[in-house]
């Protein structure tokens, strides 16, 4: 068993699911894959299960029975890990926005660097965003930019959905405490994971936008985030964190 996995969300991601699995598996580090489907009707988990046979020691899935939001797909992938000896977990999108080969950077700022929280960050240097329209890109660029401002938390990119995690984080962050269910998540974990004072390095890496499949963002995740993000922050205010050892 690999000390480090990467956990894949997936929803109707048949037309990418083999390829990310098979890019993952041929990176120089032997990284365990688990994907978790949330009851695809694309066939999605199907398609992982015949490559189970394949990859019996390394490939693992989670089916769950309904779509219930990113956040609650990741939170399951995280319990799973943690109750394995996995030290790096790592999320990543199934769509090839997130490169495979930036896998080994993510890992390298925990492993060589001291992050306790490594980000591939889109923002650190510029804009690192391809095949966007510029209307999302600019929505994207900005949320972030509003989230430091009412957070000040010290990211460029606080949206980021490629990130590898210390198993301690989330250990210490506690999963049960984690209140939002859409992409705003991600900056809910990171925003804890900063409270409570542990090292997070951004790593820049290139973000390219899906060339296969449908994307799963609407406007209830900007609304979430947007109003969220308010309700997170003054009840940080009130609530005392203790830093950890």
């Amino acid at each position: 068993m690999s000390d480090a996995i990467v956990v894949i969300p997936t929803y109707n991601e048949i037309e990418n699911i083999e390829a990310i699995i098979e890019a993952v598996f041929a990176q120089e580090k032997a990284f365990d894959i688990l994907v978790v489907d949330d009851n695809s009707p694309d066939g999605t988990h199907t398609k992982v299960q015949e490559l189970q046979q394949k990859y019996p020691s390394r490939l693992f899935l989670e089916v769950r029975n309904a779509k219930t939001g990113l956040g609650t797909a990741y939170i399951h992938g995280f319990r799973w890990a943690l109750a394995r000896d996995y030290e790096y977990i790592f999320e990543m999108d199934a769509d090839f926005s997130h490169n495979p080969e930036d896998l080994k950077k993510l890992l390298a700022a925990c492993e060589n660097e001291g992050a306790d929280v490594a980000i591939g960050s889109r923002y650190v240097k510029g804009v690192n965003v391809v095949n966007w329209p510029m209307n999302r890109v600019l929505m994207s660029y900005f949320a972030s930019k509003y989230v430091r401002f009412i957070t000040r938390i010290p990211i460029h990119d606080t949206t980021a959905g490629f990130v590898c995690y210390r198993r301690k984080v989330l250990e210490t962050i506690g999963l049960d405490n984690i209140r939002f269910v859409g992409y705003a998540f991600q900056i809910e974990l990171k925003f804890k994971a900063w409270k409570l004072g542990f090292n997070i390095k951004e790593v820049s890496v290139i973000f390219t936008d899906r060339t296969k499949g449908v994307s799963k963002m609407d406007s209830s995740i900007f609304s979430e985030a947007f109003f969220g993000i308010i309700k997170m922050k003054i009840r940080s205010m009130f609530t005392k964190t203790k830093r950890h050892a």
